[in-house]
């Protein structure tokens, strides 16, 4: 019996991934109902650059989508962190464009294509930057008063 058991829980336990693929899988062709679901669905696709390409910055694209949940028109980034560098703005362009394509076309339903169609949405793509080392404050250092 333990031959069998030991089988069967190979087995289960090589298909896990599989399945977790899957329901990922089906997660991501959900249509969307919901402003909220369309920020998720973008936020899924967002993939920053690496931190040796460029700095993390804060980005915003205003972009609208037809019924058919393609982009209509021209994205156009409206908001860029102003320390960003060049490189940094050139870089986070490409992948805001390589978010849009990935999640598009959206699969809007039926009375959320209606809803909007044509209507602008402002996504911003922010990134955490790297905090400061932290100081330590050490009291022993400070002057006391008496």
């Amino acid at each position: 019996m333990n031959g069998a058991g030991g089988k069967l829980r190979i087995l289960i336990v090589a298909a896990l991934p599989l399945a977790l693929l899957a329901a990922a899988g089906r997660a991501a062709d959900r249509p969307v109902n919901t402003i909220k679901d369309v920020f998720a669905r973008l936020s899924s696709c967002w993939k920053p650059p690496p931190l040796a390409l460029a700095n993390p910055i804060d980005i915003t694209v205003i972009v609208s989508f037809n019924r058919a949940g393609d982009i209509l028109g021209h994205p156009r980034i409206t908001y860029e962190s102003t320390d960003a560098t060049d490189n940094d703005r050139l870089q986070y362009r490409i992948a805001v464009m390589g978010a849009l394509q990935r999640c598009t076309p959206m699969p809007f339903t039926e009375s959320m294509a209606g809803a909007v169609a044509g209507h602008p949405f402002a996504i911003q793509f922010h990134n955490k930057r790297p905090s400061p080392p932290a100081t330590e404050k050490q009291a022993w250092l400070l002057p006391t008063i008496l």
